[in-house]
Order: C-alpha cells, then structure tokens, then sequence
C-alpha cells in the first residue's frame, strides 16, 4: 500500500530541507513570532493533512510550531511523509514562517 522508506532516503529527497528525520519519524519546527501565526498556520497545515488523507502530530507554542510526520500503518517512513513535509514547508514559506536549522 506505501513505499516504506528510510530516515536517509527522507533526509535526501527534494524539498525537504526544513526536516529532520530519525528513529522512523520526520519533524520539523517553524518560528511563528506569535501565538495567532502560529494557529493560523496550524489551520494551513489541516487543511493539507485533509486533503492528502495523511495526518502529521502538531505541537503549538507560543512562538513556534512543531510538526512530526511518519506512517503508522507502515511503521515508520513512507513517500507519503515526504509529499507531507514538502506541502507543509510551502505553506510555512507562503506565510513567512522560517523553519529553525537543524542542531548537531
């Protein structure tokens, strides 16, 4: 039914620079500046996780957005995530919101 992939393969696809992918799950955290962007943006990714059938975990703070992605029926990665996560970098650059690098 998916095309189960790897936290690796999900780092290298296209248009996913936004993400961090590990442990079989995809997250990425969006800097909001305030609380109604935030909610605002929430409402955008709803409205793609409705559309594509897929539904990521969505953590709303005060000045930041947190988004985590994987595929339950697949245990893990699919090409569904990374359809996601690109859709979802869209909207947060539609609505200037910029995504916080990645720490190592």
């Amino acid at each position: 039914m998916t095309d189960s992939i790897t936290s690796r393969q999900f780092a290298h696809a296209n248009g996913v620079a936004d993400w961090h992918a590990d442990d079989g799950s995809a997250w990425a955290v969006f800097r909001t500046g305030s609380f109604a962007a935030g909610a605002r943006f929430v409402d955008a990714i709803a409205e793609i996780a409705d559309a594509v059938n897929h539904h990521p975990d969505v953590d709303l703070r005060y000045s930041t957005v947190t988004v985590r992605t994987s595929s339950h029926d697949a245990g893990g990665l699919t090409t569904r995530d990374v359809d996601l996560a690109r859709r979802i970098s869209d909207a947060a650059r539609e609505l200037e919101l910029p995504a916080e690098e990645q720490r190592h």
